[in-house]
């Protein structure tokens, strides 16, 4: 039995296949360090990792590609961003969909430095008022960080609407774009986005263990990592310049070459051509699956806007059980449980059991959709005796 992969938003599958031919070719002849030698080895490599530098840059508006240093995933881009940045005595801004990758560094700090920490109230939909941000800004607000896409509900929230406040109100904006990236429009110019921090293994269809973080000119950050960068290796303290004062240590450059391809094939087909494909998808599983007795639907409703996911619970039904039936006796992959966001299941009243959470991907097909709508109407006869 042949697997249906709905969990795309966790890690993309398939990749392009241009994905995997680059990793092959550069694990077969130049896998050498970028940037630690003058050798043809090392150069081809490291041009390989400036190539995918500035096809990131195309695919955001940045105008400088060494202000993107690469990262292990979204979450270590995050963490570099809040912790590098936030100092003691501030307050920071959030929201009550947040991914545990931003709600954890910003409950660390308040523990360890004292910060100040405000989670902006949504609607079961996991939607923000603009208006309830702008009356959170205090004196000592230094930043306001939110995901781009809710990771359970598949809520896009109005980036550049709350970059206007931020830019109005002198305040550093950081977006999680760990489920837009690849699926939305970005451009952190006219979004007014200081920060992006991003996952190479997800919409951008690259492998696990890449991602990266967009850091404005006008900002500096406090590094994590101290070590080897290759350049000014003389000094006692870390390099200055960028990107290198935030890449210490070898580069995944394998997955970099990877996660070139997958940039390239998404400025060929073009982000709007992909989000359209994947919300079409999801309307097709949404209008199908709502019909079904029980079945309670998470998100944006049918036909409004939304990223490619689709969360559920059934009445009577752990949200586990019902993925592991899924996987075992049809072969559908998709995610259960808490999703690593808390705070977004308790704003959509399904703190209680969890959800089951399928997400599409662009190389998803409407007959695996259809399949997956069988499968749900067929599960569901079972707990609704």
């Amino acid at each position: 039995m042949d697997t249906i992969y709905l969990d795309n938003a966790a890690t993309t599958w398939p990749k392009p296949p241009e994905v995997i031919n680059a990793m092959t070719e550069f694990l077969r002849e130049y896998a050498a360090n970028p940037g630690r030698g003058s050798h043809q080895m090392s150069v081809k490599a490291g041009r390989v990792v400036f190539e995918c530098r500035n096809n990131l840059s195309k695919l955001f508006g940045i105008k400088n590609p060494n202000d993107i240093a690469f990262a292990l995933n979204t979450t270590s881009a995050l963490n570099q961003a809040i912790r590098g940045f936030v100092k003691p005595g501030q307050h920071v801004i959030s929201t009550g969909i947040e991914h545990n990758s931003v709600r954890r560094p910003l409950e660390y700090l308040r523990k360890l430095i004292g910060i100040e920490i405000t989670y902006l109230k949504t609607d079961p939909q996991g939607n923000i008022k603009l208006d309830d941000l702008e009356k959170a800004i205090q004196s000592n607000t230094s930043l306001v960080v939110c995901n781009h896409s809710s990771n359970l509900m598949g809520t896009i929230l109005p980036v550049a609407e709350i970059g206007e406040i931020c830019r109005k109100h002198k305040v550093c904006f950081l977006v999680d774009a760990a489920q837009s990236a690849g699926h939305l429009e970005i451009n952190v110019e006219h979004m007014g986005i200081d920060m992006l921090a991003f996952p190479g293994h997800k919409g951008l269809f690259g492998p696990q263990g890449t991602g990266g973080l967009y850091i404005s000119p006008d900002l500096e950050l406090e590094p994590l990592l101290l070590g080897g960068t290759g350049s000014q290796s003389e000094l006692v303290e870390q390099p200055t310049v960028r990107p290198d004062r935030y890449e210490s240590g070898t580069l995944n450059a394998v997955g970099i070459a990877g996660l070139n391809e997958g940039v390239k094939f998404i400025l060929k087909e073009t982000v709007k051509k992909i989000h359209e494909k994947e919300w079409a998808l999801t309307q097709q599983l949404m209008k199908e699956i709502a019909q079904v007795k029980g079945l309670k639907m998470l998100g944006p409703e049918l036909g409004e806007n939304k990223t490619g996911i689709v969360a559920f619970q059934i009445e009577n039904a752990d949200s586990s059980e019902i993925a592991f039936i899924l996987d075992q006796s049809f072969g559908i992959a998709v995610r259960a449980g808490y999703h690593c966001t808390p705070l977004a299941h308790q704003t959509a009243g399904t703190f209680d059991n969890g959800a089951v959470r399928a997400s599409v991907s662009y190389f998803t097909t409407e007959h695996e959709i259809e399949q997956m709508i069988a499968a749900v109407k067929e599960i569901s006869k079972h707990y609704s005796r």
